[in-house]
């Protein structure tokens, strides 16, 4: 921030007396301004609209739309306003949501004064940071250079793949996956999740001096150009690829948290971010997983890979996942092998949503060049297999959140009525 800048805020809180509180507080810090304070959820978003302030400090439970969908709004109009939810419970899944829907930061109610502080500072220097840069990005878009800078996106979603059984030809899925879904509307980043081994860079014939390891000493002070000179652009296909440390021991710098935070600044430049990861369920995989929009689960058809899946959707039950989140895949079919995705499908009670076919031929030479078969030829069986899985994938995305958007409509109702009483 510049000399003299001072960070522009609006608090939205359905209590008055925490809303003068904040007010108050605020008032003593020279570089904050107070432009605006709201009373419930869809009042906020209006005094934002007007006032176009650097943080909204948002309360989570409010009576007429709760803080994490009003935050989705004002994120989705306003991308460069930064977010501060703060919640009466510490509960890790609604600091989940709220970093989904694109808060910067979560706090527990009553926050620390220093603490609060600190975090609107923060999020107000990411706000002025990134309105300084505005002009530089169009500008670097206009060139129509595939290295430009991704316009600020909201919303990204997040697909994991992941098999508990190494072998699987996840990486070769992922690596083809994120070419049928990356085009010029919605941008795609390859992020190598197998911190120690990964091989997304070499399927990609793509090599970088830069890692996942280089982004996460500086994951509270990302932005789109720390991103840019990281990522590698793939410049057949012009999609984006944040590559594993080139050596394995440089994996134990990035941090399950790190990752986390990493994935979700992702989803503010990139429609999806796809996930290759390790079957280990390392502190990032599990991160990785809990970020996850789309767990995209792989099996073959042997014994042991179809063991580990049914291992891994037990699993699935004790964290809590949406089974719906789910999208059970069984790669390298061979119709000459009895076990067919019917007959997994109902014996775990969980349906095969796609069906890669074996095609050794195509996929070896593919993976030998580093060039995803995707590109050279989309009549293939292969080809057309993984364009129906990223049909797939969309079309379960758009499910879960017209489901999800459905269940808030209805408890935001709920909420409402009950105020009224």
């Amino acid at each position: 921030m510049g000399p003299g800048e001072k960070v522009r805020v609006v608090v939205v809180d359905d209590i008055a007396e925490t809303r003068e509180n904040i007010r108050k507080l605020l008032q003593f810090e020279n570089d904050f301004e107070v432009v605006g304070v709201a009373r419930t959820g869809r009042e906020g978003i209006e005094i934002v609209k007007e006032t176009k302030p650097d943080v909204v400090i948002m309360d989570i439970n409010m009576p007429d739309m709760d803080g994490i969908t009003a935050t989705e709004t004002i994120r989705r109009n306003l991308p460069y306003t930064q977010i501060v939810i703060l919640s009466v419970q510490g509960d890790p899944n609604y600091m989940r949501r709220a970093m989904l829907a694109g808060a910067r930061d979560f706090l527990v109610k009553p926050p620390p004064v220093d603490d609060l502080v600190s975090a609107i500072r923060r999020a107000g220097k990411m706000a002025h940071d990134e309105r300084a840069k505005a002009p530089s990005r169009a500008a670097v878009a206009g060139t129509g250079s595939l290295s430009s800078v991704s316009p600020l996106v909201t919303g990204g979603k997040v697909i994991v793949v992941y098999s508990p059984k190494g072998g699987t030809g996840c990486t070769t899925v992922a690596v083809n996956l994120a070419m049928a879904l990356h085009n010029d509307e919605t941008p795609v980043i390859i992020v190598d999740g197998n911190l120690q081994f990964g091989d997304i860079a070499v399927f990609l014939n793509e090599q970088g001096r830069n890692s996942i390891a280089d982004l996460a000493p500086r994951v509270d002070e990302l932005d789109p150009d720390i991103i840019e000179e990281v990522a590698i652009t793939h410049a057949p296909s012009g999609a984006k690829i944040l590559s594993s440390p080139s050596r394995p021991e440089n994996a134990e710098g990035v941090t399950g948290e790190q990752f986390l935070k990493i994935l979700n600044y992702l989803r503010r430049l990139y429609s999806y971010i796809v996930v290759d990861t390790s079957s280990i369920l390392t502190d990032p995989t599990l991160a990785a997983i809990d970020a996850s929009d789309l767990v995209i689960l792989i099996t073959n058809q042997d014994i042991p890979s179809i063991k580990n899946s049914r291992l891994f959707l037990d699993l699935a039950e004790i964290l809590k996942i949406n089974r719906k989140r789910i999208l059970f895949v069984m790669n390298r079919f061979d119709r000459r092998i009895g076990i067919t995705p019917e007959k997994v499908g109902d014996s775990f009670k969980h349906a095969i949503a796609a069906v890669l076919p074996l095609e050794e031929r195509v996929v070896i030479p593919s993976v030998n060049r580093g060039r995803p078969f995707i590109l050279d030829d989309k009549s293939r069986p292969i080809s057309r297999a993984v364009l129906s899985l990223a049909e797939v994938v969309r079309q379960r995305i758009s499910e879960l959140a017209e489901a999800e958007s459905q269940g808030e409509n209805i408890v935001g109702m709920t909420m409402g009525r009950f105020a009224k009483r």
